[in-house]
């Protein structure tokens, strides 16, 4: 499993091309399908505690993924809870249940498949927008922006993430302590979100980012399908599906780089940098992770990192928290925490006090 942000080694322009080869290697092995859920049938190997849904029409049987079954939860409406219980104490019983509700009331669905392996249940609704596709056009605008940095990038199971910064357009928040601006792309493959561009404020002393907000964000709604069986659109017709997503991508990550947006967020970091803890830094961080979604286990390395940084200002806690992204559990995880860093820079200032005076 990936773990945390990774920093490659590499330049910009091989961790790049090390991305697009990983993803043309995936690419191949995708096959989506219209399913009606009446006709498909999950099984279950009980001494493996794996699961397989059936294809009729394909003759052919696909492993269910972690994601894929989170989905069918949601679907069938078996609670996550019960549902897992099943998975791990009674794995024909939960076979028996999601056929049950498959056949209750049956629909059309998108079955998304890599290998042999079933990655996402998914609406007949959802826009295919594919990570090789808003990665080629990213990469493409990238190319163009004069010294182009790309710190991280990385395809997990449920997402694609392209980390860039521009050292151009750079600032101080105090003496030696330089940040960067750029952008984070992502997108969803599996319903785990939408194609998003949002602005990375960088920070060069340890290498940790925070998303700022969307510049772009589209979702993956569109036309109906039908037509079951295997998805087989032409090139052209997917390019032409999805070419205005991926022509306003072009647009929108020259926007991160604006140098107006970026001197007002280094406005607010400044800020931050001249209120500090005045009351229990243990309970400051309890406060903290509440409001941001942070873990138990997660909070304790958010305090760690507070006391190791020596800084006890807003500043200081922006800072312990984006600095887990580097030790989380997933590269998701890791992305996440940025985004935490992001929230606590639009803060307002009473929110601030109820962390800061925490007692």
């Amino acid at each position: 499993m990936l773990t945390g942000l990774s920093i490659p080694k590499k330049s910009g322009i091989e961790a790049a091309t090390d991305l697009a080869k990983k993803l043309h290697a995936l690419a191949v092995l995708k096959k989506d399908y219209i399913i009606h859920t009446g006709s498909v049938e999950m099984s279950a190997d009980e001494e493996r505690k794996t699961f397989s849904v059936h294809l009729p029409e394909r003759n052919s049987d696909y492993r269910v993924m972690p994601l894929a079954h989170d989905q069918i939860a949601d679907y069938t409406g078996i609670p996550h809870k019960y549902y897992k219980t099943m998975m791990e104490r009674e794995p024909n019983l939960l076979a028996v249940n999601v056929n049950a509700w498959f056949n209750h009331d049956p629909k059309r669905r998108m079955l998304r498949t890599i290998g042999g392996d079933a990655r996402a249940f998914l609406s007949n609704r959802y826009q295919r927008i594919e990570n090789e596709a808003v990665a080629g056009k990213a990469l493409e605008v990238l190319s163009e922006l004069r010294g182009i940095q790309i710190p991280s990038c990385e395809v997990t199971d449920r997402k694609l993430y392209i980390h860039f910064t521009v050292p151009f357009v750079c600032g101080e928040v105090k003496k030696g302590d330089v940040v960067q601006a750029g952008g984070i792309i992502s997108n969803s493959e599996v319903g785990c979100g939408s194609v998003s561009v949002k602005s990375l404020l960088w920070r060069l002393i340890c290498l940790n980012g925070m998303t700022v907000g969307d510049v772009y964000r589209r979702h993956h709604v569109g036309r109906r399908i039908d037509d079951e069986g295997e998805m087989n659109w032409s090139d052209e017709t997917r390019i032409a599906d999805d070419k205005l997503v991926l022509l306003k991508v072009r647009d929108m990550v020259r926007a991160c780089v604006d140098e107006a947006r970026f001197r007002a967020n280094l406005d607010k970091m400044r800020g931050l940098t001249e209120v500090k803890i005045s009351g229990d830094p243990g309970k400051s961080i309890e406060v903290l992770s509440a409001k941001v979604g942070a873990t138990e286990e997660e909070s304790g390395g958010i305090l760690r990192a507070l006391i190791e940084g020596a800084d006890l200002s807003a500043w200081g806690v922006v800072n312990a928290v984006t600095a887990q992204a580097h030790s989380s559990s997933s590269y998701d995880r890791a992305v996440e925490f940025e985004a935490m860093g992001g929230q606590l820079l639009s803060l307002d200032k009473s929110e601030w006090q109820e962390i800061l005076k925490a007692a």
